[in-house]
């Protein structure tokens, strides 16, 4: 069944943060602040290995660090055009519409909730290429894995950032539903390189998200999210970046 990747991730996300919200109930202000911070490191680290991966290479025995230019082009021009658009404003607008909407008038942790798991599970190549996988073949195998992430994930933002979290369903639903009805036009346009350059600037973006946890809102991570079409832009320039 086509679209059935979308359902389960979108699924496990509205459980783990309904889990989250039940676990959460149960620890005291300062506890649900240091699982918070510890999602925050665990961001973090899962950022790192990703970029990682992305910028280097073993050459001749050696490793090599590389794709920099990539990573400071893609970001400064993508917040530009974010900071323009005003995306993170968008993010937060709709935030506030739901907040009112779902009777949740009185939380004010709903907003950065809702926007801060948003950006962490919606950002990155699985989103993207297992959409593509489920809209030409059915094979949500990539999905369902994700599917499995997000839960965790959502799951423990939940229970230290509130029921904000579980909302970050909606734009997961709309981007991989999106995605993969126009799979058959997308997937050409996602070679291997074009794959590679979306998952090394996600993993930056996701590096961002985990620093506003630990930090708080130091960076308007949705601002930045075009860098992400840039990165795949660039995989068909006639210069490596």
């Amino acid at each position: 069944m086509i679209g059935l990747g979308t359902l389960i991730n979108t699924a496990a996300i509205v459980a783990g943060g309904v889990v989250g919200l039940a676990v959460g109930g149960r620890f005291r202000a300062e506890q649900q602040a240091a699982i918070g911070k510890a999602c925050g490191v665990s961001t973090l680290f899962i950022a790192i290995a990703g970029a990682m991966s992305g910028m280097l290479k073993l050459e001749g025995g050696a490793l090599i660090a590389g794709r920099s230019m990539l990573v400071v082009l893609c970001l400064a021009l993508g917040t530009v055009i974010g900071e323009l658009l005003g995306i993170e404003d968008g993010f937060e607008r709709f935030g506030e519409w739901l907040k009112r909407r779902t009777g949740n008038d009185g939380d004010s942790r709903f907003v950065n909730a809702f926007v801060t798991a948003s950006l962490t599970v919606s950002i990155g190549a699985m989103a993207i290429v297992g959409s593509i996988q489920d809209g030409i073949s059915g094979d949500y195998s990539t999905l369902a894995v994700k599917a499995v992430l997000d839960f965790v994930i959502v799951l423990v933002m939940s229970s230290s950032m509130g029921k904000g979290c579980a909302f970050s369903a909606i734009p997961v639903f709309v981007l991989e539903g999106g995605m993969t009805l126009l799979a058959r036009l997308v997937a050409p346009l996602m070679t291997e390189a074009a794959t590679g350059n979306l998952s090394l600037i996600g993993s930056v973006l996701i590096f961002c998200v985990g620093v506003n946890l630990l930090w708080g809102r130091q960076l308007r991570v949705a601002n930045m999210l075009p860098a992400v079409l840039l990165a795949v832009a660039a995989a068909y320039l006639p210069i490596n970046l």
